[in-house]
């Protein structure tokens, strides 16, 4: 899974405000909070984080449109995925992503054998 995210300037934990911090913090940082925890389940289930980096201008691409991180999570097969994103685990800390993304985009991959 390719997933492109765009940060809050400000988390917004409007919908979820049991799990806000006591002070104010950045889109960045609450993903980073959802971050630390999934990787427990997300690892259960058999899938591992590939790459978590920042992102910047495209290359090639819409000059408006722009992604601060990307990450690239490998899972067996789209059913372990589907078990993963529905874990109790996994969904009790979905407000942190919530909170901390303006946009996202996730895209299936499936290897070729290129």
């Amino acid at each position: 899974m390719l997933n492109l995210l765009r940060y809050r300037p400000i988390a917004d934990y409007s919908a979820s405000p049991q799990l806000a911090p006591a002070t104010p913090i950045t889109g960045e940082a609450a993903y980073r909070l959802y971050m630390e925890h999934i990787m427990p389940p997300l690892e259960k289930s058999g899938g591992k984080l590939l790459f978590f980096g920042r992102g910047g201008p495209f290359l090639i691409g819409p000059d408006n449109e722009r992604w601060d991180a990307a990450l690239l999570v490998q899972q067996s097969s789209p059913a372990a995925f589907m078990a993963f994103s529905s874990d109790a685990e996994c969904l009790a800390g979905i407000a942190h992503r919530t909170a901390a993304l303006a946009d996202s985009r996730l895209l299936p991959l499936e290897e070729n054998g290129c």
